[in-house]
């Protein structure tokens, strides 16, 4: 997984423009590259995906809806199939990419995206970053002539 400003799948590649940052200004578009290697056995049947953004106190983030509050998270249903010719066992190449709009974040703080597969997780389906913290005040400069 990595955190990129643009990232896009074409041709089962990802494209990936402003790639491997971690911090960020509240209010920025982002975008969300992820490359599975799905196991032979996992192949052609349905995945349940869940990429989920949790705050620093780990409750999952929430943005303000037409019905209530609405958590941050993606949802969707995959099947990776087996292409013809590949060799037995083998692992199976998964692109993903999301583009992420402009959220609510607090300046200051430390924010995880969290990837689940079929309800489970790994260390490395983690993805933190942090907002920068608010600006001070405009500075003011005083130039000796």
């Amino acid at each position: 997984m990595l955190l990129a400003d643009h990232a896009v799948v074409a041709d089962g590649k990802l494209y990936i423009n402003g790639g491997g940052w971690s911090v960020t200004g509240p209010g920025a578009t982002s975008a969300i590259a992820i490359k599975l290697d799905v196991p032979w056995d996992r192949t052609n049947r349905p995945l349940q995906l869940r990429l989920r953004l949790l705050g620093q106190d780990g409750e999952q983030v929430t943005v303000p809806g037409p019905e209530g509050a609405q958590p941050v998270e993606i949802v969707g249903e995959a099947e990776v199939g087996r292409p013809a010719g590949l060799a037995h066992g083998a692992d199976v190449d998964f692109p993903l990419a999301f583009q992420i709009g402009p959220l609510p974040l607090q300046p200051g703080q430390r924010y995880e995206w969290v990837l689940d597969i079929d309800g489970e997780t790994q260390r490395d389906w983690h993805l933190t970053f942090s907002t920068r913290p608010e600006a001070a005040g405009p500075a003011t400069y005083v130039v000796d002539p």
